[in-house]
């Protein structure tokens, strides 16, 4: 290939992923900026010790009281909620688990939004909280790259709060997977729409786009390289 031909291919090449590349090394530093403004979350405090000998019944016990079928038991774990020992019980395809006392035996529901409750006051230094809602599935602000599922979202209930705290919480494994605000929750969107393209809604298109430009940044600065070397001076023969 003749070096002008090499040399004007770089250059529209070049113009075609420059905007891309902007984007990417301008939302790449973004990314360590935030390592920087953000400051890292409240330590979380310790779990309270479970007193052993509160436990009366023993899990098969429990769960041989009356109760929902709800297939083969997966997993049973003993958690401390409001003082108070309870099996975490996980049973057939739900996603839900069951709360089975381990003091009678008694089942409460309820005792998964209060556990997720607790865990975020925990973790937030004691700071109150108001449950809002149960994710099953990602969405916009809880995105697949925090991996566990279901979660539960919690706000801090501090009216002080202006940057409103959430906290995403799973119970199945008593840990937050997730803290934001709204400062935080800007820098990740812009991060998100020039790093990522989330402004394309479909996943094929933009991972598509991703791999195309990359791949124009990659043949841009190949071709640099290349055109440097068949275009360098020609040391004279003595």
């Amino acid at each position: 290939m003749k070096p002008s031909t090499l040399r004007r291919l770089h250059r529209w090449i070049g113009l075609a992923c420059a905007l891309t590349v902007l984007a990417a090394s301008g939302s790449g530093i973004l990314h360590v900026v935030m390592t920087w403004t953000q400051t890292p979350p409240p330590r979380p405090q310790p779990d309270t010790a479970i007193d052993t000998a509160a436990l009366r019944i023993a899990p098969a016990e429990a769960l041989a009281l009356p109760g929902p079928a709800t297939g083969p038991v997966r997993s049973i774990s003993l958690r401390l909620i409001g003082g108070q020992p309870w099996y975490q019980v996980l049973a057939g395809d739900s996603s839900v688990p069951r709360y089975l006392s381990a003091v009678d035996g008694h089942e409460d529901a309820a005792q998964d939004n209060r556990y997720a409750a607790e865990i975020a006051t925990r973790y937030l230094g004691g700071q109150r909280v108001q449950w809002t809602r149960r994710l099953d599935a990602y969405d916009d602000e809880y995105i697949p790259i925090f991996r566990l599922l279901p979660v539960h979202r919690l706000d801090a209930a501090d009216g002080e709060d202006t940057l409103h705290t959430r906290v995403y919480v799973s119970t199945l494994t008593g840990s937050v997977a997730r803290h934001t605000d709204d400062s935080r929750q800007r820098e990740a969107n812009i991060f998100s729409l020039f790093h990522k393209y989330a402004f394309i809604t479909a996943k094929p298109w933009r991972d598509g786009l991703l791999v195309a430009f990359t791949s124009l940044a990659f043949l841009t600065s190949l071709a640099g390289l290349v055109l440097f070397v068949v275009t360098r001076p020609r040391s004279s023969a003595p």
